[in-house]
């Protein structure tokens, strides 16, 4: 169907709705890869591996207790970017659902924007108002706006409120057509639905997506599945990847949400789900639960994990390496770290910024600033987009360490190279000179600073 006489049917369609009744269970509470890995890696891996006590088996954790479910959904932030007095105007004017309602929007001579509309959908959504009749209002006299995305996710769940599919519906349609996505925001309703009636509400969904198709369907699924994650909710979101289908994204985002439970037998248990059902597992499935093991401090069953991705032949990516570098450096194996961090360079992969923070940050905690000095200068020859970054950082904790004259060097060294140092850390070094009487020192590293800030001659 051509856009245009899609989106003129939708207008129609929702200029002749009136409000209706919200649900009576509105407000219930919830109840309850590519698989090649290369010798290099696997050794280093042992290596770290190795220098830890080892274990038979992984430990089991026992589940944990799901969270507390609000019996009404939180109010949704805004930001201030539309006149909080012409909203509270319109949500008035909607809420009293007069006969001549479009007769009083009229004479607020809007001009409608994205951000109106948003801020006002928002609004009635917080207070349970209907939105149908002010967003078939805006469609049918401003036939040039087009609602982007984000109106689009905001009056799903205002449908959502009323269970009024047969209009989502027709909102889905478009919202395919114009290659839009749906996002949690959208689904957001289920949250203060009852246990008895959530059920019926998924399939509802899962059947209108399915029939929809496009971009709605995909990423429609995917949110609904993220959001009975959040809900803890795993039961619900298994049937709706039986009704649809099994795929690794999916299940991935279990894993994310038992992890986050810290319930990691739990998030074992969807790997061995995936493989049952022939969704291998990825990369990133791993990641998920390597992270959470190392940042609960569960380092022995984090470096078995390890051991069984080698095993499998799953080839660390640039995440795997961070997750492993980072822990390594709080731990103070910064040997280990070095060879660790040369086998990923060796392969293409960058280190991230908080990586490369680690790595300065582990010198200094171990009393090695040296060391972390020259890291960074090592690190300016091999990744150049992290450099100012990892100097100015540098300079910051030789300055906290009380090392004031070393920082002020260190910001001229940088700034003598072309690099131009981070100001706040910039400005501390030079209050910090100030206060020992190094203010000639001070002073020359404000003149160096402010040559960044000289126009060019442009000849």
């Amino acid at each position: 169907m051509p856009a245009g006489l899609r989106i003129g049917s939708l207008r129609r369609t929702l200029i002749s709705f009136r409000a209706p009744k919200p649900h009576p269970d509105r407000f219930c509470p919830l109840a309850s890869s590519s698989q090649s890995a290369s010798c290099s890696s696997r050794s280093l891996l042992s290596s770290f591996i190795l220098g830890l006590p080892s274990r038979r088996s992984l430990c089991s954790s026992s589940q944990v207790p799901r969270r507390p479910h609000t019996s009404r959904m939180s109010p949704t932030p805004r930001l201030r970017r539309v006149d909080p007095c012409v909203v509270s105007e319109i949500v008035a004017l909607i809420s009293g659902d007069s006969d001549d309602l479009e007769s009083k929007l009229r004479l607020l001579n809007l001009s409608p924007s994205h951000a109106l509309l948003s801020e006002a959908l928002r609004a009635l959504n917080d207070r349970g108002v209907s939105a149908l009749r002010f967003f078939g209002w805006v469609l049918g006299s401003y036939p040039d706006f087009r609602p982007n995305s984000e109106t689009y996710n905001l009056i799903v769940l205002n449908l959502g409120l009323f269970d009024d599919y047969s209009t989502m519906h027709r909102v889905f349609d478009e919202i395919s057509s114009k290659g839009h996505c749906l996002t949690g925001k959208a689904f957001s309703f289920l949250a203060a639905r009852g246990a008895d009636v959530i059920k019926d509400s998924v399939r509802e969904l899962v059947e209108l997506l399915s029939r929809v198709g496009g971009s709605c369907r995909g990423s429609g699924i995917f949110s609904l599945i993220k959001l009975l994650c959040s809900m803890n909710a795993f039961d619900l979101a298994i049937s709706v990847m039986e009704e649809t289908t099994r795929r690794t994204s999916y299940y991935n985002v279990l894993i994310a949400a038992k992890c986050r439970n810290l319930d990691f037998q739990g998030a074992r248990d969807v790997f061995d789900e995936m493989r049952r059902f022939g969704c291998d597992p990825n990369t990133k499935s791993y990641n998920y639960l390597l992270g959470s093991l190392f940042k609960n401090k569960r380092v022995v069953e984090a470096c078995e994990l390890l051991q069984a991705m080698e095993d499998l032949g799953y080839l660390p990516d640039s995440e795997t390496f961070e997750v492993v570098l980072v822990h390594a450096c709080k731990a103070n194996r910064m040997s280990f770290a070095i060879k660790f961090l040369d086998q990923m360079l060796s392969e293409g992969s960058k280190p991230s910024l908080a990586t490369h923070a680690a790595f300065i940050k582990g010198y200094f905690r171990s009393g090695h600033a040296e060391d972390a000095y020259q890291y960074v200068v090592d690190m300016s020859m091999k990744d150049k987009c992290s450099v100012n970054m990892n100097f100015s950082l540098l300079a910051k904790l030789y300055c906290v360490s009380g090392r004031i004259e070393e920082a002020g060097r260190i910001l001229y060294e940088m700034m003598g190279k072309g690099l131009k140092p981070n100001f706040p850390v910039c400005m501390r070094v030079m209050k910090a000179l100030h206060k020992i009487s190094r203010g000639d020192l001070a002073s020359e590293l404000k003149t160096k600073f402010l040559q960044f800030s000289l126009p060019t001659d442009g000849r």
